[in-house]
């Protein structure tokens, strides 16, 4: 059987119960009021008394001052007292002690205002009474606004302070009574429904409180559980990334060796179908990897100078050729010479990557214009296009990862909802501002503003490692990969990459020599192999860091270039290996980016 406690009293509730924390914020409440009303009165005691010692004797009055200057004396030792009990007891004990408490305050508080009628009747003039009646009246009218949050404390101060006084009213008016106790009762009835209005509307304010704070606990729970779930994702996309990445690097090498040596003009749809789904997966892969590196704090903004026609000229060698494949012109306006932004380098490329091929996905003619322009004290970095467009509904969703509009799937079904989401991440961890303007069926005009900065030279040695700094983004066009010639060697502990690695280079024309650890590389070496170029992956099974073992090689062979190429997300050697200006490289690889590189690198083989 529930307690009475349980089930709570018809003052504290109105459609739903309160909890006893809730009732004891309600006995705060009016213990509060209570007091304020209580060291009201002896001030306004003493004017009574005063104006009416003028005519009368004044005795009764003034003990009747006496009494509340000592009245509230004892209620700031009350309060005292109920201060200390709030830090000691719990809510239900602190509402079983003083709710009767300030209930018998406020029965003798009521007793008090009802006091000075008694003294003065059939004694006072008509004017000291009318004006004692009406204090009394705003007395009651103030407390049935404000001393209502627990209704029983308040309707002992209004059967003592107001009802109990409507009979004398019959000796204090004795010619004017069949007037007055009409008005005085119409009085009681209002303050009476005023009271309980009063009252319902602190409940509510309670029942408000403790919703929201019901409210907010649940969201705080349902952030710390999706906090909880997207941490569970990234640890095992970083655990689980090197080996998930292995096979879809060996596919793409191998897709790419089979088409560059197939000479069978019936099998070049289908492998061309083949290599369009291992691009894909790769730009699934890299978008959802590089998301999860931004949404785990594992990406840091290193802001500096970037100078945008270096960059502009980027965009536009990678993107140039896709463009022209799809009948599209693509333009680049270019800002003033030595213009930069304060930037990070990385992090801005990929964004501005990501939206030049965006808007090359979703134009079917027209063309995409890459141009900046001076706002706002800094640059505005635009993208434009005479595509799709984007629906009103849908633009502040578009940034969304896994999002893509419903008429983007009509032009392009190879997309994973992931370009734009990147873009927004980065542009949030670099403080820039983005969006975006658009029309459905007109087109649309991407955006990301960055602060001016003024261009520093940048190290010219670095030039010799980083090589080329072209990225596919989620899908560049496929040029004509010509033949390549030099010398590679690459150090790769698993046999169906390695082997991947052989099909693709030998069908580039590059002559390679494959490793699994460094003793067989320098096996390699000591054998009187001169390597031009040096792939290394970064977690081999001998245990030994692919770094080191790079940087031993190139020391050794001063002439070589040399990158890194693994599949890890977090590794302190790669961002070792990135800070001193070597190129890493991110399986799955994309060879177009790949025979760039090695383009730099190598001698190119012109055929006649």
């Amino acid at each position: 059987m529930a307690s009475p406690a349980a089930a709570p009293p018809a003052e504290w509730s109105d459609d739903a119960p309160i909890s006893m924390e809730g009732r004891a914020r309600l006995l705060q409440m009016t213990f509060g009021l209570l007091l304020t009303s209580i060291f009201v009165l002896p001030l306004l005691a003493l004017t009574l008394t005063l104006f009416y010692a003028q005519g009368h004797d004044a005795r009764w009055m003034w003990a009747w001052c006496g009494f509340y200057a000592l009245f509230a004396g004892v209620m700031v030792v009350q309060r005292r007292l109920h201060l200390r009990d709030r830090k000691r007891l719990d809510a239900e004990a602190l509402v079983r002690k003083w709710k009767p408490r300030l209930e018998k305050c406020a029965l003798l508080h009521g007793a008090g205002i009802t006091a000075p009628m008694a003294i003065v009747a059939g004694h006072a003039s008509y004017d000291f009474a009318l004006l004692l009646l009406v204090t009394n009246a705003a007395i009651i009218v103030g407390n049935a606004t404000l001393q209502t949050p627990v209704l029983s404390v308040f309707m002992r101060l209004f059967m003592a302070g107001w009802n109990a006084s409507l009979p004398l009213l019959i000796w204090v008016f004795p010619d004017h009574w069949p007037f007055i106790l009409p008005l005085a009762l119409l009085h009681s009835l209002i303050i009476y429904r005023h009271a309980h209005t009063t009252h319902r509307f602190f409940v509510q304010q309670i029942r408000l409180e403790e919703r929201g704070a019901q409210m907010a606990a649940r969201y705080l729970a349902a952030r710390d559980e999706a906090q909880a779930a997207l941490e569970e994702k990234n640890r095992f996309l970083s655990t689980a990334a090197h080996d998930l990445r292995q096979p879809v690097h060996a596919m793409g090498l191998l897709a790419e060796a089979i088409a560059r040596r197939n000479r069978d003009g019936g099998l070049d749809a289908p492998l061309a179908d083949l290599q369009r789904s291992v691009r894909s997966v790769n730009l699934m892969f890299n978008s959802l990897l590089d998301l999860s590196r931004i949404e785990s704090g594992h990406v840091t903004a290193h802001a500096g100078p970037v100078a945008l026609d270096a960059l502009f000229d980027d965009v536009l060698a990678l993107f140039r050729e896709e463009a022209r494949t799809r009948g599209l012109r693509l333009r680049v306006r270019p800002p003033r010479p030595h213009a930069a932004v304060l930037a990070d380098a990385d992090l801005l490329r990929q964004s501005v990557v990501n939206l030049v091929h965006n808007a090359l996905r979703y134009t079917v003619r027209g063309g995409v214009l890459l141009t900046a322009r001076p706002r706002r004290g800094g640059w505005q970095i635009e993208v434009w296009d005479t595509g799709v467009g984007v629906a009103l509904e849908d633009q502040l969703r578009i940034y969304s990862p896994f999002y893509r509009p419903r008429n983007a799937w009509n032009i392009d079904n190879n997309g994973h909802g992931l370009g734009l989401a990147v873009v927004a991440r980065c542009a949030k961890l670099m403080g820039a501002d983005y969006g975006l303007v658009s029309r459905l069926g007109k087109g649309s005009r991407f955006w990301l503003h960055l602060p001016h900065a003024t261009l520093v030279e940048s190290d010219p040695q670095q030039a010799r490692y980083r090589g080329l700094a072209w990225d596919a983004g989620e899908g560049s066009g496929r040029p004509d990969l010509s033949s390549l010639a030099g010398t590679c060697m690459v150090i790769d502990d698993d046999p169906q990459v390695a082997a991947a690695w052989s099909a693709l280079l030998q069908a580039w024309g590059i002559d390679a020599r494959f490793a699994s650890c460094a003793s067989e590389a320098w096996d390699l070496v000591d054998g009187g192999f001169r390597p031009r170029a040096i792939l290394c992956d970064q977690r081999l099974r001998s245990g030994e860091s692919g770094f080191d073992i790079l940087r031993a090689l190139m020391a050794h062979c001063p002439d070589a270039y040399g990158a890194m190429v693994s599949g890890e997300l977090h590794s302190p050697d790669l961002q070792e290996a990135e800070n001193q200006g070597y190129l890493v490289l991110s399986k799955p690889l994309d060879v177009v980016r790949l025979h760039a590189v090695l383009a730099q690198w190598l001698t190119p083989r012109y055929s006649h």
